[in-house]
């Protein structure tokens, strides 16, 4: 048997197959990004065979068809998948048990990119397994369950990280090594945004089983919670959001659907009786026709100097006859290399992505290698990133319930919330 990692892909929709209602999708994934990285890992000899699990059989014969023409045709590699889950005439929303029992062995991996309410449970039987995990952002929606998934982490002694990509972009990266140079927090303010033809692309989940602050706040949030370090921890939590575009035509999706969602968060520093405030604000009713797909910006002040971002204007402008937009090709990169192959590794959504598996790699290569060291190295891990979690959950309370939700520590040093 190989020794090499074998990978299961949980979740067969745009981040991983940028397949989407039967068609490519009309975002910046048009193929994905999941399937893309690791079947040009496995070409690279960093991963072996690759499986595909999602809920509906039915439609891997278009996956697959949409993979060989944009994957392997373009990229000259092999674009097929060694098994899928369930089996083409069947639906089984359970099918990610079998496909786990029965394709994976101990010391392999999954990646989860399903609905958010879903990673706990996919998560927890991969760890209780020996599974690695990937999971994307947010890695749960409770912090009861994050929490949870620490301790099984280290029980099971497996690899669990977050898809934080922003971690890696390298506009990102630079700003959060000078923000540990400007002394005590003060002030954060983070905006993302999406078109409101994503309310289309989402509609089976949105306002019913997730929120716009779950999905795109988790990215600042985490960014900020990497960039103080531990120096400042948050205390209190009040959100507000506005309504109406996407409970109305042509949308008309659940009514509990906010439109844009803004967290204000008190900050403590944990050294002195500094405080900081930060608000996190995200939306997905942006116009259509923007000039890039994700409007991501940030604004951090400290006690000794501040950082703009602005990821969206990177000086690299395309102009057709048909569109004027903004490229960002740090984040996926999508051309060829000088011999046909895939050469967007250098983009931070697909190191992302390869981080994880050189870590799985390492451990599964070296009985010393602890998960510690993966929390020495800031990694966005499960332990790491807790934090979001926390923030996240106590900004959909604080909606819910209409008043401020307060973070605390207990006497076992566990995160808890409290109304």
């Amino acid at each position: 048997m190989s020794n090499k990692l074998n990978v299961l892909m949980v979740g067969t929709g745009e981040y991983t197959t940028g397949f989407v209602h039967n068609a490519a999708s009309k975002s910046d994934k048009k193929v994905g990004v999941i399937a893309l990285s690791m079947m040009d890992m496995r070409r690279r000899g960093k991963v072996g065979r690759l499986g595909m699990v999602g809920t509906n059989g039915k439609k891997f014969a278009a996956i697959q068809a949409h993979l060989d023409k944009n994957v392997g045709e373009v990229y000259h590699m092999d674009s097929s998948l060694d098994r899928t889950f369930p089996a083409q005439d069947k639906i089984d929303p359970d099918a990610y048990k079998e496909a786990i029992d029965t394709f994976l062995k101990k010391g392999d991996a999954i990646t989860i990119f399903t609905p958010d309410p879903t990673h706990y449970t996919i998560a927890l039987y991969a760890i209780e397994r020996g599974i690695h995990v990937l999971v994307t952002k947010p890695a749960v929606k409770a912090l009861a369950e994050h929490q949870d998934l620490i301790a099984k982490a280290e029980k099971h002694n497996v690899v669990v990280m977050v898809e934080h990509h922003k971690r890696f972009d390298p506009a990102y990266r630079d700003a959060r090594a000078k923000a540990l140079t400007m002394g005590d927090f003060n002030y954060f303010y983070g905006y993302m945004s999406q078109p409101k033809r994503q309310l289309d692309t989402f509609k089976s989940w949105a306002g019913k089983e997730s929120d716009i602050s779950y999905y795109l706040n988790s990215h600042h949030i985490d960014f900020h919670c990497w960039a103080l370090d531990g120096r400042a921890v948050p205390y209190k939590v009040t959100a507000s959001a506005s309504r109406g575009v996407a409970t109305s035509a042509p949308f008309e999706l659940t009514a509990e659907t906010e439109d844009t969602i803004s967290l204000l968060v008190n900050w403590r520093s944990t050294t002195n009786n500094h405080e900081g405030v930060a608000v996190y604000t995200s939306t997905w009713i942006a116009p259509n026709s923007s000039e890039v797909h994700s409007q991501q910006r940030f604004h951090y002040l400290g006690a000794g100097g501040e950082i703009q971002v602005d990821q969206a204007h990177r000086g690299y402008t395309v102009t057709t006859d048909d569109a004027h937009a903004h490229v960002n090709p740090f984040y996926m990169n999508y051309a060829p290399d000088e011999e046909g192959h895939f050469g967007g590794q250098s983009g931070y959504g697909i190191v992302s992505i390869e981080k994880f598996v050189d870590a799985c790699n390492s451990f599964n290569a070296n009985p010393d290698f602890k998960l510690a060291d993966l929390e020495a190295r800031k990694l966005p891990t499960i332990r790491n990133t807790v934090l979001v979690t926390a923030i996240l959950e106590a900004g959909r309370r604080s909606l819910d319930k209409q008043k401020p939700i307060h973070i605390s520590q207990d006497a076992q040093q566990n995160w808890v919330l409290e109304d």
